[in-house]
């Protein structure tokens, strides 16, 4: 049971406009958002953020994008947050060996240099205390410019507050998300956990 239920979808006429945007990314509305809703500002505030966030704006692409959130959900443990992020980065055009491994990101041949710095980068930023240093710098720098690295950062930060929220409120996970936790996540022992 979540900590606070999702409204109906049509409970916000301005949520609801402004959510069509994750049938796109996801394929549904997620509770997540139907849960803000309690307090519409949050809702609407937090759509424009994600909406800006994974704006794709040049070589981080919105696959890439997905990844990393799936790697910072990772770090912080949030079940719902990783199926959710492995759901998206398929749908923006995730190679399919690069799902399969997402795990395996440091080793895979599938990864390139600059995606696993990228990747480093995440988990290294979202884990507590933070451990983001100058190797981490020097390899970013390497592969990425100033503003690709505020635009991973930006999905570093919207999905710390993704996770914390999710996580805390235990929000019911939705079956399409269920669906891609599953094939790309459960060998390695995802399940949906307190996100039923």
């Amino acid at each position: 049971m979540p900590l606070v239920s999702p409204l109906d979808p049509n409970h916000d006429n301005d949520t609801k406009e402004l959510a069509t945007f994750f049938n796109e990314t996801l394929g549904f509305c997620p509770n997540s958002v139907l849960t803000m809703q309690h307090r519409p500002a949050i809702s609407k505030a937090f759509i424009n953020l994600n909406k800006a966030v994974m704006a794709n704006e040049g070589r981080v692409t919105s696959a890439l994008k997905r990844m990393i959130a799936w790697v910072s959900s990772n770090a912080t443990g949030c079940r719902y947050c990783q199926a959710h992020a492995i759901r998206a980065a398929e749908r923006y055009g995730g190679e399919q060996e690069k799902l399969d491994n997402i795990w395996e990101y440091r080793i895979h041949p599938a990864f390139s240099e600059a995606e696993r710095a990228a990747l480093d980068f995440s988990l290294a930023a979202s884990q507590i205390p933070n451990a983001v240093d100058e190797t981490i710098k020097g390899r970013l720098y390497q592969h990425w410019n100033e503003g690709e690295i505020v635009e991973m950062l930006g999905v570093i930060s919207l999905f710390g507050y993704l996770n914390r929220w999710n996580d805390s409120m235990g929000t019911s996970i939705e079956d399409g998300a269920v669906e891609s936790g599953e094939k790309y996540l459960s060998k390695h022992g995802w399940e949906t956990g307190k996100h039923r």
